[in-house]
């Protein structure tokens, strides 16, 4: 089994270079992919769309999208999302953005409250884990 751990060059580095983007595991044919947690970020570093959840949302699954594009995946190959929420009372409109990209079944999935994340703006944090087709 090979480990390489990445940050595709389509996504802004890591904040702090603590962490990689994603971690894939090549079994045999066909890879699985482990990404890091993505907050809405943009090139700089600043929070897209402070306060708003749509904003957040979208931005989150427009880096995941990026990040397995860079290794043959697409939103389609998510096999379960991890969201970590600042407030449940956003799950509406997290739930929206969340609809109209996973149409039919979506992945499993796993959200939670937490009390805070590390970047005070930020109001979700999704990290996914995907398989790469053979």
């Amino acid at each position: 089994m090979k480990l390489t751990l990445d940050n595709p060059a389509g996504v802004s580095a890591p904040y702090g270079d603590r962490f990689a983007h994603v971690a894939r595991l090549d079994p045999g044919p066909g890879a699985l992919l482990v990404t890091s947690g993505q907050i809405a970020a943009d090139d700089t570093g600043a929070v897209v769309g402070p306060g708003d959840i749509t904003a957040q949302s979208e931005r989150i699954f427009e880096l995941l999208g990026e990040i397995l594009a860079a290794h043959g995946a697409g939103l389609a190959d998510i096999a379960h999302i991890r969201t970590f929420m600042t407030d449940l009372g956003d799950l509406p409109g997290y739930g929206a953005v969340r609809r109209r990209l996973f149409p039919g079944t979506p992945p499993a999935s796993t959200t939670v409250e937490v009390r805070r994340l590390f970047h005070p703006d930020a109001l979700l944090e999704v990290e996914v884990t995907a398989v790469v087709p053979r």
